[in-house]
């Protein structure tokens, strides 16, 4: 394997792994609002959370450049302030996946939060504990199995993440090129060689990440 394939690699879990924690943070605090509080506009939420679940990629990219990039919404405030730009750099990378994979945690988590008893969620009020100390004893152990298959399938997501990606982060060899766009451009440029060897590495990598995560949710639930 040559410097480009491992740093294409190396970013990839890089960006994944970054955007999972942000994915399991935001995701599992939106999932236990919609599964649990009724409040003004909880369904508009809804939607707005799972919408880059349905939209193409690269609508969701745009999406971003619109918010995020350097005349953007929010990106010329960022910009005017420090002088950065978050576009083009492996942070956008981290961002477009953690957006697209966001409605897959979401879901699961949701669905498994409202699963759980709500007798013992009640038994452990009338026992004089907090919501919060409710949510973290009960209610999370209890919707264990849920939230470990949405953190799986969001790294999943996050790894192969390609359209939101090349829209806000670029193709740029040895900066912001993970796997997909990594292989895209050697299938592009006719090399299919080197395609195929990357796209069998990064499916026999997804897979052990697959398999090894499935057993330790096993063993922990």
């Amino acid at each position: 394997m040559d410097n480009s394939l491992l740093f294409s690699m190396k970013l990839s879990a890089q960006v994944a792994a970054v955007a999972t924690i942000f994915v399991v943070i935001v995701g599992l605090s939106a999932a236990y609002l919609l599964a649990r509080k009724n409040f003004p506009g909880k369904e508009l939420l809804d939607i707005l959370l799972t919408l880059p679940l349905v939209l193409p990629p690269t609508v969701t990219g745009y999406y971003l450049i619109v918010l995020f990039g350097r005349n953007g919404l929010l990106g010329r405030y960022l910009y005017a302030w420090t002088g950065w730009s978050i576009m083009f750099t492996w942070y956008a990378a981290v961002l477009a996946s953690f957006v697209v994979a966001l409605p897959l945690m979401v879901k699961a988590a949701r669905a498994a939060i409202e699963s759980v008893d709500k007798n013992l969620i009640n038994a452990s009020y009338t026992l004089g504990h907090s919501e919060w100390r409710t949510a973290v004893k009960v209610v999370f152990p209890l919707a264990g199995k849920g939230i470990i298959a949405g953190t799986i399938l969001s790294f999943a997501r996050a790894m192969g993440e390609f359209g939101a990606t090349l829209m806000l982060a670029g193709n740029l060899p040895g900066r912001t090129n993970t796997m997909p766009l990594a292989i895209y451009s050697s299938a592009a440029s006719g090399d299919w060689s080197e395609a195929n060897t990357m796209a069998l590495l990064f499916t026999l990598t997804c897979g052990l990440f697959l398999y090894a995560a499935n057993r330790l949710a096993k063993r922990v639930i």
